[in-house]
């Protein structure tokens, strides 16, 4: 039997300064793989120092999510509306939950002063309904932190979740699993079998899965069952997955159960009554549609 349900190839994106992302998910016929509702491969790129303001995240609002930020090479600096200021760096995880609603920014202030890499995932992993409207949390985890697995020419990391034996600090609100796996030529390895919905996303490198060969900005989303990749050269992955949570709406940077709370949503941002990030709250990016505009709370 086959084991693969769907293929999806990222759909590049310029935000500006030759500064590209690559949207994977959402996109027509697959919403969501487990929890995940949202997946960007930022960069590869190099920036030179002095690099415009205009590249950065301004601050934004979310609801019903957690979104983190995993990064291969580089530095983003986030700041957000319950406090927080943490950089983001290569193989460690912020991980935050909007749960009711949070605002964050993400500035590329290192590469900024200094230039440098950047490259990374940008994912979302939409909450149960029971915690859709819990408290905005932020929590932040070493690179030490996080389980590893070294097994002859595979080598991962795993962000989040439970798999292979393994299980990461991180807290999560639902069964899920997201690694970071690096591939030898030739390596193999069996996905978690223990999840219904399942995918692998190829950052680098070629893979054969399905008896097909896949290359680098490619999701491969698996059937149910027993599943295996090879690297066909040195390759580098993410994995993830989980349990499926039920229909999800998205609009801009808000997910929830209900359309209904998404409105709501819009309309709080759109008024000013969403809290700005304490460390950066002298501009926003507004609703889209919307001019730009003050909002009537901005420093709140």
């Amino acid at each position: 039997m086959p084991m693969l349900d769907m293929v999806i190839d990222q759909r590049r994106k310029d935000l500006g300064g030759g500064f590209e992302v690559g949207r994977i998910l959402p996109v027509r016929g697959r919403r969501m793989v487990g929890p995940f509702i949202f997946f960007d491969h930022i960069g590869p790129t190099d920036f030179p120092p002095g690099i415009p303001r205009e590249i950065d995240v301004r601050p934004h609002p979310h609801i019903g999510l957690s979104t983190i930020t995993y990064l291969f090479a580089g530095e983003m600096m986030h700041r957000d509306s319950v406090g927080s200021e943490q950089p983001i760096r290569a193989g460690e995880v912020n991980w935050m939950t909007a749960g009711r609603g949070i605002t964050h920014s993400e500035r590329f202030e290192q590469a900024r002063a200094h230039g440098g890499p950047m490259h990374g995932i940008q994912s979302w992993v939409a909450l149960p309904e029971a915690d859709e409207e819990g408290d905005p949390a932020f929590d932040h985890y070493d690179d030490s932190a996080l389980p590893r697995l070294d097994d002859g020419g595979l080598r991962a990391r795993l962000v989040a979740g439970k798999a292979w034996g393994l299980a990461s600090p991180v807290k999560t609100h639902s069964p899920l699993f997201y690694l970071h796996c690096e591939l030898d030529a030739g390596a193999t390895l069996a996905l978690p079998d223990e999840y219904p919905e399942r995918a692998a996303y190829v950052v680098q490198g070629a893979i054969e899965a399905g008896g097909e060969r896949h290359g680098p900005g490619r999701m491969l989303v698996f059937k149910p069952g027993a599943a295996t990749i090879r690297a066909l050269q040195p390759s580098l992955l993410m994995l993830l997955g989980g349990e499926p949570l039920g229909q999800r709406f998205i609009e801009w940077n808000f997910v929830s159960s209900s359309k209904e709370r998404i409105e709501q949503a819009k309309a709080d941002w759109r008024a000013g009554r969403m809290k700005l990030p304490d460390l950066d709250n002298h501009e926003f990016i507004p609703l889209p549609g919307d001019a730009e505009h003050t909002p009537a709370n901005p420093m709140s």
